[in-house]
């Protein structure tokens, strides 16, 4: 046993596994590379403000999860609790938004840390893919999101999820919104804790997912009925855009994401077999964040999509990926000049796309064969002196175990031909 392990709320991704998360990242990523978003990858720590002030310093990442510590050097850093803050700060430094081609449409995947208490589909480092449209208001940008991530993980062959959809208002009509929902809830039996962000931000208590605080909010008011006139139209056509493309989505007036930067269309994609953990991935406009960092306004829209819930959410549901071989050909040598020649065999494969693999170690016939059938591959290279005089290797098929001499000469070209 080793004397280190890996740290509380953290896994690891070891094959065969980690093969289903690279799969699941892929199909996310897939369509969003196909709809002109562009490749970013952000540092894993950033200066702890960009989060205080995008996030929120009333969210509970802020003031219970972020990791957050101080350098030798004196600066205050955090690592990342989510992707949002870091891509926007990451475009305005580069000043992607000046380049005259707005909006400016990127995705991301990468690890992120929160320190929560561990259970099933949340733990401390998680993995997520994202998107960011960033530098347009448009109803059609929030819409085409909502359609790529739908189409993310029907391509996986997920079912039963569910997109739950609602507005949160802008500057002009959430704050007659706000100060209902606050003359609300301080007549709530509402813990110190509580009440203190009834005055910071009274939509997180909304999120409160507590049942003594859900059952008292019951007659809470309800943000859409305090929409503008621009925030209804702006909805609605949100709605019919994503109903147009054949989309599924429930409307949920309840509906409120746990960061502070959200405005106008927000929506959680949520699945029933994954227990009191059913989001996996959720996002919505976030119209003022690139002023609350310091950056130009710059209307924005972008979600996240967990790719641990994602995978949990698959095995709830029974479906297998379709996962390419590790291996399909396996050399067994025998014999040093056998091992020279199949290697070079091998490594002409591997070049030609061909997924292969070597028995390393010297191993006997029987420790090599043993090898071979666990390496799932479906043929067998075996060569011994006897073969190379003649100018032949033998060609297993592991499945049916027919075996025939093929010229080193065509070994290439015959297993290219019989993978297809």
């Amino acid at each position: 046993m080793s004397t280190f392990k890996a740290p509380k709320g953290t896994y690891d991704l070891i094959p065969p596994d980690s093969a289903q998360y690279l799969a699941v990242r892929e199909a996310i990523a897939a369509p969003l590379r196909n709809s002109g978003y562009g490749y970013i990858e952000t540092p894993g720590f950033e200066n702890v403000e960009l989060f205080a002030r995008g996030v929120g310093e009333s969210t509970d990442i802020v003031t219970k999860e972020m990791y957050a510590f101080e350098t030798k050097g004196g600066d205050k850093l955090a690592l990342r609790p989510e992707g949002t803050a870091s891509v926007l700060r990451a475009t305005l430094e580069a000043n992607l938004h000046k380049a005259g081609n707005l909006p400016v449409k990127l995705w991301y995947s990468g690890s992120y840390y929160r320190y929560e208490r561990p259970q099933k589909g949340r733990y401390r480092h998680f993995s997520q893919v994202g998107a960011e449209a960033i530098g347009a208001e448009d109803p059609a940008l929030d819409a085409e999101l909502i359609i790529l991530a739908d189409q993310a993980y029907r391509s996986l062959g997920l079912k039963n999820f569910r997109i739950l959809l609602n507005s949160l208002g802008d500057r002009e009509c959430r704050p007659v919104y706000r100060a209902a929902l606050q003359d609300f809830l301080r007549g709530l039996d509402l813990d110190e804790d509580t009440r203190r962000r009834v005055e910071i931000n009274p939509l997180r208590v909304l999120d409160d997912k507590r049942e003594s605080v859900q059952k008292q909010l019951a007659g809470a008011p309800l943000l859409r009925d305090y929409l503008c006139d621009a925030c209804k139209a702006y909805h609605e056509e949100v709605r019919e855009l994503i109903g147009a493309a054949g989309v599924s989505f429930e409307d949920d007036p309840k509906l409120v994401r746990g960061l502070d930067y959200y405005t106008r269309t927000t929506f959680e994609f949520v699945h029933d077999g994954l227990g009191s953990q059913s989001a996996v991935g959720g996002g919505g406009r976030y119209d003022g964040l690139s002023e609350m960092i310091g950056g130009p306004a710059l209307p924005s829209v972008g979600w996240a999509l967990g790719v641990d819930r994602t995978v949990l959410a698959l095995k709830a549901e029974g479906v297998e990926l379709e996962l390419p071989a590790v291996t399909s050909v396996f050399a067994v040598p025998l014999g040093e000049e056998a091992r020279r020649a199949l290697f070079a065999t091998i490594t002409e494969l591997r070049k030609a796309g061909v997924a292969a693999d070597f028995s390393y170690g010297h191993k006997g016939l029987k420790a090599a064969m043993k090898a071979a059938n666990r390496s799932g591959a479906r043929y067998a290279l075996v060569a011994g002196e006897r073969d190379l005089a003649e100018g032949v290797v033998q060609l297993k098929d592991m499945e049916s175990g027919e075996q025939v001499a093929v010229g080193l000469d065509r070994v290439v070209a015959e297993l290219t031909s019989r993978l297809g």
